[in-house]
């Protein structure tokens, strides 16, 4: 059998480069261009989106520069998927969006995604997933000596975001929680898992420390030694803000009638300050000249409360709680968290570090898109909805003559005049497999969480430092070469058993020409080349004319591509 490999009117002019180790082919390769079409109409437009657009053409015009063309509706669709739900989408889901003629077609996804009952678990799992790696890190609650809970954290999580919960309502949740770490133990709140392994490591620096940066964007971990050398903060801001988690202990729990740690409980007890008089509860921290200094509880903005170590005059956690609700750098940190998720890139570099010593991009969006989050009650599906619906992130990820000075990767400020490359992360590899080939084991929700988490487990890297820094050597790196050339996962993806994603293509279609354009439809959203429809025919006689086979060495290859494994 030939494939007929003839151009069509349909078929892109630019080809993708195709690595197939197992057949000596190759291609040049490009994104597929299309001609660009307005995606929005003046009318209808939320005014958050009109104000995204507005400042980010602004500095468009500042820079006169010419942003990149918008981006195609598979490739939007594959973007999409992968940015609100942790996945590619099935072929079914991109035909029917490929296939809907509604003027606003990307609303009506967006919409789709966020609020239908469909989409839910997945939206709440991903999200969740994404948190979890945020507060507790991805190894956190893996180590056997940790009072860490990660099924706990993740439990929480998942619950929040399926009901919607305000992001102001998590946070403060977080950082007040009480009870236990482990689901079905006793008090049981996973909220604690945040804090549980932090409040007891060294007086609660890592409390301290995560808690300023990961909601306020206040990186004050090198304080603790020494004032500042750039910011406003000083040494006496660090223990003042130390002291708000100095009521604060966790517990071991153990397993009854034996010392095996179960889970872990935080609680909230007297503190009788380090001179030993609890109703002016201080601590004392040196400064590197050797003084000895005092600091009571008081928050970021100079705001002090009650110098009582007693919880039942003053809970400390619950007025940090009550202070961080009425921070504006709750709101600007939130948006420029979830902005860096969808466009790549924060306003600011690293994203959770705000203030004067580190300008941001665009200051004046940051601080209005802030605004309007906290006057929308905290709702992160409407900042989810303005980000997806605004111009940059509809725009192609194509950097030229036009736009060549939009280059963050080498340290310039990001001009968001195109959609910046970045590579799936581990996660969203792992459910784009799972879902779009049938790749998992099956089970149960904790049955597949335990076969992603070991899988996850081959990648994290934990650097041991006072923050509890790690990476993943999900970066190209030997371990994800082999785990993609070889791995049980790929394995999977890549069967023609039965019943499997490729044994099903195989008997869809009309043609071997039809099913290999849905095989390419399926992982990187287009339609193949012409010197891509060459390799197949070429394997096609190669396999003796097994299509199936055919189809597994192209999937394999297609699957160990740039253009597969990055969100473009």
């Amino acid at each position: 059998m030939k494939l007929d490999t003839q151009p069509t009117r349909t078929q892109p002019t630019r080809t993708t480069k195709l690595s197939i180790a197992i057949v000596l082919f190759a291609t040049a390769t490009g994104l597929l261009m299309v001609t660009p079409r307005d995606a929005f109409a003046d009318d209808g437009v939320p005014s958050q989106v009109a104000l995204i657009n507005d400042a980010i053409e602004q500095g468009w015009r500042d820079y006169e520069i010419r942003p990149a063309p918008e981006v195609d509706d598979a490739t939007w669709c594959r973007r999409i998927y992968l940015d609100v739900i942790g996945r590619i989408p099935t072929l079914e889901e991109l035909h029917a969006f490929l296939d809907s003629k509604g003027s606003n077609k990307r609303a009506e996804l967006v919409e789709l995604l966020l609020y239908d009952d469909k989409y839910t678990e997945e939206y709440a799992n991903h999200w969740g997933t994404i948190w979890t790696n945020v507060l507790i890190g991805r190894s956190g609650g893996t180590d056997r000596r940790s009072m860490t809970s990660r099924d706990g954290m993740q439990k929480y999580l998942r619950d929040a975001f399926a009901m919607n919960k305000p992001y102001n309502t998590i946070v403060y949740e977080l950082v007040t929680a009480e009870g236990t770490t482990k689901p079905g133990s006793d008090k049981f709140n996973g909220a604690v898992n945040f804090l549980a392994d932090k409040v007891n490591d060294d007086n609660g620096v890592l409390a301290t420390s995560s808690t300023s940066r990961i909601f306020l964007g206040q990186q004050v971990q090198c304080t603790q030694c020494h004032n500042h050398p750039f910011n406003q903060w000083k040494q006496q801001k660090f223990w003042e803000f130390n002291s708000f988690f100095r009521q604060t202990r966790s517990l071991r729990r153990f397993v009854s009638g034996t010392r095996d740690i179960d889970h872990a409980e935080l609680v909230n007890e007297d503190f009788a300050g380090e001179a030993g008089d609890a109703s002016d509860a201080l601590i004392f921290y040196e400064l590197r000249n050797g003084l000895t200094k005092v600091a009571y509880p008081v928050f970021t903005d100079g705001t002090e409360i009650a110098k009582s170590g007693y919880v039942s005059e003053v809970n400390r956690r619950q007025e940090l709680g009550r202070l961080m609700m009425e921070s504006e750098f709750l709101d600007k940190m939130a948006a420029n968290r979830i902005w860096s998720h969808f466009m790549g890139f924060g306003f600011t570099k690293p994203i959770d570090d705000l203030g004067p010593h580190n300008p941001a991009s665009h200051p004046a969006l940051l601080e209005d898109l802030g605004k309007e989050f906290r006057k929308h009650s905290y709702d992160i599906k409407q900042l989810i909805t303005w980000i997806t619906l605004s111009r940059p992130y509809n725009l192609k990820a194509v950097l030229g003559p036009a736009n060549e000075i939009d280059d963050p990767s080498i340290g310039e400020m990001p001009k968001f005049s195109r959609f910046y490359l970045r590579q799936m992360s581990a996660e969203q590899l792992y459910q784009s497999l799972v879902y779009s080939t049938n790749a998992s084991g099956g089970g149960s929700y904790e049955e597949q969480e335990q076969q992603r988490r070991v899988w996850m487990q081959q990648f994290v890297i934990a650097f041991g430092t006072d923050e509890g820094d790690e990476a993943t050597t999900f970066n190209g790196s030997i371990p994800q070469a082999l785990m993609m050339f070889n791995g049980d996962l790929v394995k999977n993806a890549t069967s023609i058993k039965p019943g499997s994603f490729l044994d099903r293509l195989s008997q869809s279609g009309r043609s071997p020409r039809d099913r290999l354009t849905e095989l390419f439809m399926a992982g990187v959203a287009r339609r193949p080349t012409r010197d891509e429809l060459m390799i197949a025919s070429k394997l096609m006689a190669a396999r003796k004319g097994d299509e199936k086979e055919m189809l597994q060495d192209m999937w394999w290859a297609l699957l160990n591509t740039n253009e597969f494994i990055l969100q473009h």
